[in-house]
């Protein structure tokens, strides 16, 4: 009786303890854009994973593999020697015209993220053009808890939101003339 009552008194103090002891929650970001552009032509300019010159932060993009599962790419940002995210395809659907990625490193300077995946999704609008859906998970780029501001869920949302809109703006300038 004794023992249950020691347990039951240690499992009442440990319970709060652990529950303030929780490490970064996954963090989740979505944004589109709306294309007067059939799907189809939006398709052909982001649709292979080996071509990121569409997106204004992409100086250069080398790769191997092309749009098959396991392929992978690395992303020169700015410039020449530029810092870099190396990235690998885990789901490919031309039909579907969506795929999804992971990022497999990158400086937290960079981006300050860890266990990064990401989806981009070409789908048809009612009455015509297409809807750019960009869609990412990760965590922030500090794994502990207390992160330094550069690296708290915040800055890790900003930065995902920044790379997605610089994107989404670019795809938006390049087919408003349709």
């Amino acid at each position: 009786m004794r023992i249950l009552r020691y347990l039951a008194v240690l499992f009442a103090l440990l319970v709060p303890a652990m529950a303030l002891a929780h490490g970064p929650t996954r963090q989740k970001v979505t944004l589109t854009v709306e294309l007067p552009a059939a799907p189809e032509d939006v398709w052909a300019v982001i649709g292979d994973f080996q071509d990121m010159s569409w997106h204004p932060a992409v100086f250069s993009t080398t790769g191997e593999g092309g749009n098959e599962i396991d392929a992978t790419r690395l992303l020169t940002l700015s410039e020449e020697g530029g810092p870099t995210i190396d990235e690998v395809l885990y789901k490919y659907d031309a039909e579907k015209m969506t795929y999804s990625y992971r990022i497999n490193e990158v400086d937290v300077a960079v981006l300050p993220v860890t266990n990064y995946s990401s989806h981009l999704t070409v789908k048809p609008v009612d009455g015509g053009g297409s809807l750019v859906e960009w869609r990412g998970a990760f965590y922030r780029g500090y794994p502990n808890n207390d992160p330094p501001e550069e690296l708290n869920d915040e800055a890790a949302i900003a930065g995902v939101s920044a790379v997605y809109q610089a994107g989404l703006d670019a795809l938006a300038a390049r087919f408003a003339g349709n």
